[in-house]
């Protein structure tokens, strides 16, 4: 292990580090908001819109993320329409957590029982107060540990933005074993920066879901 070299390019790994945090992040706030809108379509039954949200969740689900990345990297110039790398980062983790997340999000919807909900209209509670006091509270304790998950996945799946030329954290281990062919010391501030990065998520998801539990949520 030459800890030279460490010593030397660590630094980068902390600036493409913040890079893939910042892009994952916005990412990952997109995917939850697109979730729960297709989440609220499909369990409302919107006319069309339940159709459009079913069928953009198993698409985005059904490809993976570094083909979607292709196809807005490369396939939307040939349409005249030009994304930074980092603009395809953020739509592409965007477009493939929405879909994971309305599963979550609806998972939690349908497993309120009817029962509850004509519980809350007999006490005279509107649709709005039903979904705020009833159905909400109930499907978040069903939908956090599959939200969590999908949490620590989507920033797994930053890994892969190096296809479109984005300086991530992988990008940045590719580009210094391609130069100076020191693949141990490289790879292994990458597993460190990762475990870095992610590890703590983990932790405080694991910690939340556990005083869920106790509390009854």
């Amino acid at each position: 292990m030459d800890r030279s070299f460490i010593n030397k390019y660590y630094p980068l790994y902390i600036e493409s580090a913040v890079l893939t945090v910042t892009i994952g992040c916005m990412g990952i706030i997109l995917s939850v908001i697109i979730g729960m809108l297709c989440a609220l379509c499909r369990y409302y039954k919107i006319p069309i819109l339940n159709a459009i949200a079913a069928a953009y969740t198993e698409l985005s689900r059904n490809t993976p993320l570094i083909v979607q990345l292709f196809f807005l990297f490369f396939g939307l110039p040939k349409a005249g329409i030009v994304l930074s790398p980092e603009v395809c980062g953020t739509v592409g983790l965007a477009f493939l957590g929405g879909g994971y997340m309305s599963e979550s999000f609806l998972s939690g919807l349908v497993s309120v029982k009817k029962t509850h909900l004509e519980a809350a209209a007999s006490l005279g509670l509107n649709e709005l107060q039903t979904m705020t006091n009833v159905v909400f509270p109930q499907a978040a304790s069903v939908s956090a540990p599959a939200v969590c998950a999908n949490v620590i996945f989507l920033l797994k799946e930053t890994s892969v933005f190096s296809a479109v030329s984005l300086a991530d954290l992988m990008y940045t281990a590719k580009d210094l074993i391609g130069m100076y062919y020191s693949t141990t010391e490289a790879l292994t501030m990458l597993v460190i920066a990762y475990l870095i990065m992610i590890l703590p998520v983990s932790i405080v998801f694991t910690l939340l879901e556990r005083r869920m539990h106790r509390a009854g949520i």
